[in-house]
C-alpha cells in the first residue's frame, strides 16, 4: 500500500506538501523525505506524535532512543514501521521539528492506495515556503513580551504596581514571620 501524507504549517499560510510512501516503509524513512521536501538539515532531534481527531497527542516515535514520562512505550523510528501504528485514512500525525519551541508540521493520511508498491518516498506536491528550521534570537524575543494588561492570566484583579523589582509579589505577612505555620 502507499500512504498518501498531506503536510501543513500553522506558521506558514501557503505551506503544502504531500507525500508518498510506502506503508511497510518505517518513520526514519518519512522523517528522512520530510526535510528532505523543506530543506532542513537533519542534525536536530525530532519526533512524531500519533495525534487524535482534536490533535492530543498519543503514541510519541522518537528519533533517538529516548526516557519518555509518557504512557506510552518508546518507539524509535529507525525501528517502527508506518503500517504498525498508521491504518487509517485521516489519522493525524504532528511532525515536531524544532523541539526546543515545539514547532511542528501538522500531517493528515489523506488517502491510502492499496496495490501498489514504492520503493521509495517522494515529494509529490511541494507549494509555498516553509517556516524556518530554527527561530532566531531576535524571534524568541520578540514573542516573549508579556501582554500584562488587567486580564494578565486571566486575573482581572492583576495589578503590576503590586510585584517588586525581580516581578513577585509582596512575600511579607502580618506576624513578620514568613515561615509561621498558619502561612501554609
Amino acid at each position: 500500500m502507499i500512504y498518501k501524507f498531506t503536510l501543513l504549517s500553522d506558521e506558514a499560510d501557503n505551506f503544502l506538501r504531500i507525500i508518498n510512501i510506502d506503508s511497510e516503509a518505517f518513520f526514519l524513512d518519512l522523517h528522512n523525505i520530510i526535510l528532505d521536501s523543506v530543506n532542513f538539515e537533519k542534525n536536530l532531534l525530532t519526533t512524531f506524535f500519533i495525534c487524535s481527531d482534536d490533535w492530543e497527542k498519543g503514541q510519541e516515535i522518537t528519533l533517538i532512543e529516548m526516557d519518555s514520562g509518557y504512557e506510552f512505550d518508546n518507539l524509535v523510528m529507525e525501528d517502527t514501521k508506518l503500517e504498525d501504528l498508521i491504518s487509517d485514512e485521516k489519522q493525524k500525525l504532528m511532525f515536531i521539528f524544532d523541539m526546543m519551541d515545539e514547532r511542528a508540521f501538522f500531517m493528515e493520511l489523506s488517502e491510502i492506495i492499496p496495490g501498489k508498491r514504492l520503493s521509495q518516498p517522494e515529494c509529490v506536491v511541494s507549494k509555498g515556503d516553509p517556516p524556518s528550521q530554527s527561530i532566531t534570537e531576535e524571534e524568541i524575543l520578540a514573542g516573549t513580551r508579556l501582554n500584562l494588561d488587567e486580564t494578565f492570566y486571566g486575573d482581572e484583579d492583576f495589578d503590576i504596581d503590586e510585584l517588586d523589582e525581580e516581578g513577585y509579589g509582596d512575600m511579607s505577612f502580618d506576624d513578620g514571620n514568613l515561615f509561621n505555620d498558619d502561612n501554609y
